[in-house]
């Protein structure tokens, strides 16, 4: 949607000096928000839903572990379709809704 108003400035390069957009899912503003011209935070308000099936063969478990700032993400085995996989479990006490 931001993008979408602001396609037509950057096509005819009619704003006035560059412009830096950043968009980020959390306060930890690892997007560089803090440092954007135009900077928009957005804020989750509930724990991420974990994708059992799918987890262990589209993210890498050790480091969405170390990416939570707060130590809600514990690594976990459960059994899928009769298959132990790797997942992690989130514990929506510690969470803080970075995404």
């Amino acid at each position: 949607a931001v993008m979408d108003e602001m396609f037509q400035y950057f096509q005819t390069m009619s704003l006035p000096a560059m412009v830096r957009i950043s968009l980020a899912c959390c306060l930890n503003m690892c997007g560089a928000v803090h440092c954007s011209d135009i900077g928009i935070v957005g804020i989750h308000r509930k724990p991420p839903i974990v994708e059992h099936d799918r987890l262990d063969n589209i993210c890498e478990v050790p480091l969405a572990i170390a990416a939570c700032p707060t130590g809600a993400i514990k690594p976990a085995k459960i059994e899928v379709e009769g298959k132990k996989v790797n997942t992690v479990a989130v514990n929506a006490s510690r969470c803080m809704y970075c995404g």
